[in-house]
């Protein structure tokens, strides 16, 4: 069975030439086959297009890239959600060879469930204030987790296009799967979303479903 561990950086820089912290060491187990699973850098929240990585987002894949080097990471294999702020992160890898896209890793669409379960025409892309002023992110998070909360108790009512039953097992699924395909010690990297971490630790912990919408935020505290 392959153990699996989400990267939860804590690495910060302050400058594009300042040297990144050192973090507490990794622990592989020797010979029992890894699974790092990777949140994507900060996006552009504000932005015309939230699904690109900002400049600090950039850092952050490079960052991290440097650090599992440095650790003595090699991966194996290289996966990534089809996202394109998930495949710019997984670009700081490239240099461990082709990144496999897997839309399991996908998170979960923020405008589309604020749509149908907010009363609020608040979105991920540009400014999208109240009454033309921008929102914070913390405002954003305040209108989000209960739209994320009517999306999971509708479950497969609705009418999002990935309900969360179908959201909350693909994750899962596609670990199982890449768990099963690893050799003996080998190291897969995943690069995701912090929606997908928080329902696939949930789920192996069983967690109830009610206490989703706390654990899955990843950004300020929102960044998915």
């Amino acid at each position: 069975m392959a153990t699996t561990r989400s990267v939860l950086s804590t690495l910060r820089t302050t400058g594009a030439g300042e040297e990144p912290r050192r973090g507490p060491s990794l622990s592989i187990i020797k010979g029992v086959p890894s699974v790092l699973l990777v949140r994507h850098g900060q996006a552009s929240f504000g932005s015309e297009d939230y699904d690109v990585l900002s400049p600090a987002g950039l850092r952050q894949a490079e960052v991290l890239a440097a650090a599992l080097k440095r650790r003595g990471v090699v991966p194996a294999r290289l996966i990534s959600g089809s996202l394109r702020r998930q495949r710019e992160t997984a670009a700081a890898f490239a240099a461990h060879g082709e990144v496999e896209l897997d839309e399991r890793w996908d998170e979960y669409d923020a405008n589309e469930i604020l749509s149908h379960h907010a009363d609020t025409g608040l979105r991920l892309d540009g400014p999208g204030g109240i009454d033309g002023g921008e929102v914070s992110t913390k405002a954003f998070q305040a209108m989000l987790e209960p739209a994320l909360a009517g999306w999971i108790e509708a479950g497969h009512e609705s009418p999002c296009a990935n309900p969360w039953p179908a959201f909350s097992t693909a994750g899962t699924e596609g670990l199982a799967k890449l768990g099963a395909e690893l050799g003996r010690g080998e190291t897969a990297l995943v690069f995701t979303s912090g929606g997908v971490i928080a329902a696939v630790c949930a789920t192996m912990l069983g967690a109830p479903e009610a206490s989703h919408p706390q654990s899955r935020s990843d950004n300020f505290p929102f960044r998915p």
